[in-house]
């Protein structure tokens, strides 16, 4: 009987038990996709990671990212925790590990850089692969029905429920208070009728609703929902975060603009998470979008075939 080794890390803390559960299969040559896909929904994380040999050796390894229904070209945590697991090793593919690595993913090149305290790997930052793309408007009706919250508590002040991506796409609104953000439950029949309006979402409809602090609007708590993806609930996404980090930058009037974005999620789940972004605007254009987080191991183990 053949087998293929796992570990599985929190990510977006350093506390087991809490953040994001990643698995990570650090070897999976040999595998299909369709054995790949098994294996992610077995795991039924709202993603697993399968790690490959680079197409190009100046590059560290091909990562492949399934969700319990299918395979998605980018994810935040994914890569956050698949570097932070890789890291851990001596060698990758027969190359040494070094704090900077590249993963080949079907969005694009991600630059990923090893975090360490003390010399121990604690996490790492990664850019998005993806520039801002900003898509449609979602009527705030709809938004509301999906969550089953009331239209009024969706804010406008900033911008209208909107799409956008920096490499997956996600609906995102603003709402008007913490209150409102912990009655939010979705409707999967609703997201169903979503999804159908809003095609541009290949891999259903993934809603990501926030609530800025009146202190440090810079300070964000956020909820995902993606019910047609078999992701109830995410306790950290990294993807929407790097997304609403920049499209909340590309509306600053300033042309030129730093910000450094801290984004809680996970909070009524109780597993909370913490999302670094950090967003670089020049000539009112986004041209840079760093993700960062720590991540803590939790399991190790063997898969058999």
């Amino acid at each position: 009987m053949n087998t293929v080794a796992y570990v599985t890390v929190d990510v977006f803390t350093s506390e087991r038990f809490v953040g994001n559960p990643l698995a990570v299969i650090p070897d999976a040559r040999g595998l299909s996709s369709d054995a790949m896909q098994k294996i992610a929904t077995e795991f039924n994380y709202s993603e697993t990671t399968f790690v490959l040999p680079p197409e190009n050796p100046d590059h560290s390894a091909r990562v492949r990212i399934f969700t319990p229904t299918a395979e998605i070209p980018f994810a935040g945590h994914p890569n956050v925790g698949t570097a932070f697991a890789l890291g851990q090793q001596r060698e990758i593919f027969g190359k040494p590990v070094t704090d900077r690595l590249t993963f080949e993913e079907e969005a694009g090149l991600v630059e990923v850089t090893l975090l360490r305290k003390g010399g121990d790997i604690t996490g790492a930052s990664i850019r998005a692969p993806g520039s801002l793309t900003i898509g449609e408007a979602v009527a705030d009706e709809l938004i509301a029905r999906c969550v089953q919250i009331d239209p009024l508590s969706i804010c406008r002040t900033s911008h209208a429920p909107i799409f956008a991506s920096v490499g997956l796409p996600f609906a995102f609104a603003e709402l008007d208070s913490l209150e409102t953000l912990g009655k939010a439950w979705p409707n999967a029949a609703i997201f169903a009728e979503a999804a159908a309006r809003h095609e541009e979402d290949k891999t259903g409809f993934s809603l990501f609703l926030y609530v800025r602090s009146t202190e440090d609007p810079w300070h964000i708590r956020a909820r995902m929902f993606a019910p047609l993806d078999n992701v109830t609930e995410d306790p950290a996404t990294g993807s929407a975060s790097a997304a609403l980090g920049a499209y909340l930058t590309s509306l600053l009037p300033a042309q030129d603009a730093e910000v450094k974005i801290a984004i809680e999620q996970g909070v009524e789940m109780g597993r909370r998470s913490v999302i670094g972004v950090e967003v670089r605007k020049t000539a009112g254009v986004v041209n840079e979008v760093l993700l960062s987080g720590s991540s803590v191991h939790v399991m190790r183990g063997e898969i058999l075939l």
